[in-house]
């Protein structure tokens, strides 16, 4: 286990029907909110007036910005930050899901300096970003998740889209940690199936992707991950086909949160490389994280874990997927298998050429994946370095 520091500054309310406790948990924090959310999902399940009555009721006045799009763009962000000067907003409220929480972030950080929030990210050809970064200056932030799964609720890190070249990549600082977060378990219930699915699948590779090219002797995190892992499995499908089950809601919840946090992932000198191929994908083709995701890790699985740490893949398998195959290799291949088998249950079955992804636009990706990705190292790290013709060699298996 490698030496690390934690800070979870962030202040967590968690259970069915803590939403009531908006209002006041707001007034903490602020006179006037910058209400960020999506453009429809909070005001047709009637969230979004909900929120407001509440705001209302503590005597907190809010500017209501609800143009975030899925993997929010920069543009977006710049259009809220404006609006939160404008407005002399003094915090931020966000009400949605990852996309809602990563643009309230970043609208946090632009609102109080003035800049482009291109100017932050990896990928500008600028290079500002490498001063900016960490962020240390934000309005504060106040996280209400509607979807069980990027944990962005109860972290600092933010991954926008520049629509204009297409690049998506991430920013990160103190500053952006929520002051408080209110996960109430029923505002998920009226989540999609669908949605529901890719949900898990962002859960699940936030998870095996620091723990399968983990550092030894990583035990305590190791456990507490294939715990969650287990119960993302089994209580996935639940949710799915019961979409108002308590403590299934409530188990993917509260996972979404700890699956991303130090948690789970300090102390592991692992990054997460498969989140790095993905995002030319998103960010091109704009289709939902999770589900790319998805798409990747078996070919990821086949092509690096499996020929260069079968150990891990077995231990997940036979820890999380009930495998029983005592050979190591033959316990790696029966994971993949068992994890595909998982996938189709909840549904997820495409390939990239379902969502226009040809060969011919497999190496851009690849070089863009390297490049932001990459942190100017030239590869991937992963089981091994990986570079732009292995990036390709994954997206191949995958059209």
């Amino acid at each position: 286990m490698f030496p690390f520091e934690v800070s979870f500054p962030t202040h967590i309310y968690f259970g069915m029907g803590e939403l009531a406790r908006l209002g006041q948990a707001a007034k903490t924090l602020g006179n006037k909110a910058l209400l960020v959310t999506g453009g429809s999902a909070a005001k047709r399940t009637g969230l979004l007036s909900r929120a407001i009555t509440l705001l209302q009721e503590a005597q907190v006045a809010y500017t209501l910005f609800d143009k975030i799009e899925p993997n929010p763009r920069t543009a977006t962000v710049d259009a809220g930050a404006a609006l939160a000067r404008e407005e002399q907003c003094d915090f931020v409220l966000a009400l949605g899901g990852g996309s809602v929480m990563d643009a309230a972030k970043a609208i946090a950080a632009a609102a109080v300096s003035g800049r482009p929030i291109y100017d932050y990210m990896r990928g500008n050809p600028s290079g500002s970003g490498k001063w900016l970064v960490p962020v240390q200056e934000a309005l504060p932030l106040l996280t209400v998740p509607t979807v069980a799964a990027t944990g962005s609720e109860a972290n600092n890190i933010s991954v926008l889209t520049h629509w204009d070249t297409h690049e998506k990549s991430s920013i990160n600082g103190p500053a952006l940690y929520p002051k408080i977060a209110i996960l109430d378990p029923s505002i998920t219930f009226t989540v999609p199936a669908r949605v529901t699915a890719e949900s898990c699948a962002d859960i699940f590779s936030h998870l095996f992707e620091t723990y399968l090219i983990s550092a030894d002797k990583t035990n305590v995190q190791d456990g507490i991950t294939e715990t969650l892992i287990r119960l993302v499995a089994e209580h996935s499908v639940t949710a799915i086909r019961q979409p108002d089950h308590e403590e299934a809601r409530s188990t993917l919840l509260w996972a979404s949160t700890l699956g991303i946090s130090p948690f789970a992932n300090a102390g592991r000198g692992a990054g997460m490389p498969l989140h790095g191929i993905e995002h030319p994908l998103s960010g091109i083709y704009d289709m939902a994280h999770g589900r790319g995701l998805a798409i990747l890790s078996l070919p990821y699985f086949e092509q690096v874990i499996l020929p260069e740490r079968p150990e891990r893949l077995a231990r997940m398998g036979r820890h999380c997927f009930g495998v029983t195959e005592e050979d190591e290799q033959a316990a790696a291949r029966a994971t993949i298998v068992a994890v595909a088998r998982w996938y189709e249950s909840m549904g997820i079955t495409e390939r990239l050429s379902d969502f226009g992804v040809t060969q011919d636009a497999l190496p851009k990706m690849a070089e863009e994946a390297i490049t932001i990705g990459g942190r100017g190292a030239g590869h991937l790290p992963s089981a091994r370095k990986l570079h732009a013709e292995d990036v390709v060699a994954i997206y191949q298996a995958c059209l």
